[in-house]
């Protein structure tokens, strides 16, 4: 019995890791994705996730987690970078050379991280946003 249960334990910490290693291809394989950390402004924590530009819409995957759909949902019309700054120690997790990005959203004032290649990206796709009203 003992060593059924084992087995059982074998298998299915197989496949938990078989999961998230297929849910983390796909979510990096898409055209448009970016690692990119996030974290509410005054939240202590960075949340290292995958994100992806789609359409009017940056859908933000939390990568530690085999959740399928996105944990975030942030709307480019209602995207407003007011700052950008270099990572400090408090910072943490986020890579030294990053930037960091001081938003207001929909969703409420966030910090972004990413690297530095991608914020010119990331900030096209903003301005890029139709005007409000149509």
């Amino acid at each position: 019995m003992t060593t059924l249960l084992l087995v059982l334990a074998g298998v299915l910490l197989v496949a938990l890791v078989a999961t998230f290693l297929l849910r983390r291809h796909f979510l990096l394989s898409g055209l448009g994705a970016v690692t990119m950390w996030l974290r509410p402004v005054g939240s202590p924590r960075w949340s290292v996730g995958v994100a992806w530009y789609s359409g009017e819409q940056l859908l933000w995957y939390r990568a530690l987690s085999l959740s399928v759909r996105p944990n975030q949902r942030l709307c480019r019309t209602e995207f407003h970078v007011e700052g950008r700054r270099r990572p400090t120690p408090e910072d943490g997790a986020v890579p030294q050379d990053s930037q960091v990005l001081i938003c207001r959203t929909g969703a409420g004032p966030q910090e972004l991280a990413m690297d530095t290649s991608t914020v010119t990206g990331f900030l096209s796709w903003i301005e890029s946003a139709p005007p409000l009203g149509r």
